[in-house]
């Protein structure tokens, strides 16, 4: 089992910046990609940027040159950096981590984008 816990979403302004982070806990050496998806009211949830454990990253084209993924492998932690918010980036963001036991979600968080 793996545990994730989100935290760092929020209301911004237009323009602004925000910071998630999910924290996984449990059978963490199982872990080989931890990413981040999103869900925005009427629309199919979609992924937003993903990340192995040897760093390689992968981002929707609609978030490129403004959100980047990190991991801190000692810490069992990824994180969404998210700058240049837009209105249409307003959705509920799940942490995910794929392992070789399947998939493991987190709760969600919030993130809503005001103008």
């Amino acid at each position: 089992q793996v545990q994730l816990v989100e935290s760092g979403g929020g209301l911004v302004q237009a323009g602004g910046s925000l910071r998630l982070s999910c924290a996984a806990s449990g059978i963490i050496f199982r872990i080989n990609v931890m990413g981040w998806y999103r869900r925005a009211p009427g629309k199919a949830r979609e992924l937003v940027a993903d990340i192995t454990s040897g760093g390689s990253t992968n981002y929707a084209d609609s978030v490129k040159g403004r959100f980047t993924i990190s991991r801190d492998n000692m810490k069992n932690t990824v994180y969404l950096e998210m700058n240049s918010l837009k209105l249409e980036d307003t959705a509920v963001y799940s942490c995910v981590a794929r392992t070789t036991s399947g998939n493991y979600w987190g709760q969600g968080t919030q993130v809503t984008v005001s103008s």
